[in-house]
């Protein structure tokens, strides 16, 4: 049973995400596979372990006993392997994605010399959208994704990471909250129909009724940066303001300097979550749940 600790793994797992489902998407199994896995503890230790609730699952006391000793044989072995890295000493260059916003916006320079020093090694950057990000995992061609779109793929895992926020911006101040009706009166910079934002945003309108053919549309850009600058840029008018949606990550310094002006939709909030993708066949390599574990500690 020690010898195999990849059930007890899936035992941690779901003992830690008080769900089958959860720990499903975390290991990149499928969620009849973790039930075999624990029925196998059980039938091998002879007791139940975990009891399924509505609101999640309990671990039995026979249960609390082995999350004990699985944690401390886990502690162990991710020493051990540090300890490995070490005596290997491999040289290489970690391969990591980002999308636009993520990469321009949310992983500092800081953040990606602390990554290298975790894994004694240098980590590449590379800024692409969203689907090339995941077709690049695919090719093998990157190590780890940050993404904004949640593009599914079987053959990769995706953990939650980061809650983003669209907020509505302008280049002159502007009421903090706005109702629906007052989006008519604005001249607007809008994201290339194809974007993942745009999808976000005109499903939001959608559900309030607001109609997007009927904006007056100064431009459509293709990413963050070209929505941030085309906003600087334009020409400020309070009888007739110029307003996109953005990233509140994109804008945080203008906004804190005062170039920009953030608001609201009146009863309405649009949120959104990073994820931080990898391909299930790096789900037990140590530089990748070094980095994934690193970014998820809210180091970056």
């Amino acid at each position: 049973m020690l010898k195999d600790f990849v059930k007890l793994e899936t035992f941690l797992t779901v003992a830690r995400e008080r769900s089958f489902s959860k720990a499903s998407a975390k290991l990149g199994i499928s969620q009849p596979a973790v039930t075999q896995q624990i029925k196998f503890i059980e039938k091998y230790l002879g007791c139940k372990i975990i009891e399924r609730k509505k609101n999640g699952i309990k671990l039995t006391g026979e249960g609390e006993e082995l999350y004990k000793i699985a944690a401390r044989l886990e502690k162990e072995i991710n020493a051990s392997e540090k300890d490995i890295l070490r005596i290997i000493n491999k040289k290489m260059t970690f391969r990591l994605g980002a999308s636009y916003t993520i990469g321009t916006y949310v992983i500092p320079g800081e953040c990606l010399n602390a990554m290298s020093e975790t894994i004694n090694n240098d980590v590449n950057l590379s800024i692409d959208m969203s689907e090339n990000i995941v077709q690049k995992l695919k090719d093998r061609k990157l190590d780890v994704g940050l993404i904004e779109s949640p593009i599914m793929d079987n053959d990769l895992i995706y953990r939650e990471w980061l809650e983003d926020e669209l907020i509505l911006v302008s280049n002159v101040p502007i009421p903090k909250i706005v109702k629906t009706e007052d989006l008519y009166e604005y001249r607007w910079i809008c994201r290339e129909e194809a974007s993942h934002t745009r999808r976000i945003v005109s499903e939001v309108f959608d559900e309030l009724g607001v109609s997007c053919k009927s904006f007056d549309v100064l431009s459509e850009v293709s990413n963050t940066t070209a929505v941030l600058q085309t906003i600087k840029r334009s020409k400020k008018d309070s009888a007739k303001p110029v307003v996109t949606i953005i990233s509140k990550h994109a804008v945080a310094d203008e906004i804190s300097k005062g170039e920009l002006f953030e608001a609201k939709l009146r009863g309405y909030t649009m949120t959104r979550k990073f994820y931080i993708v990898y391909s299930k066949e790096n789900r037990h390599n140590a530089y990748v749940d070094n980095v994934v574990d690193y970014i998820l500690a809210g180091q970056c």
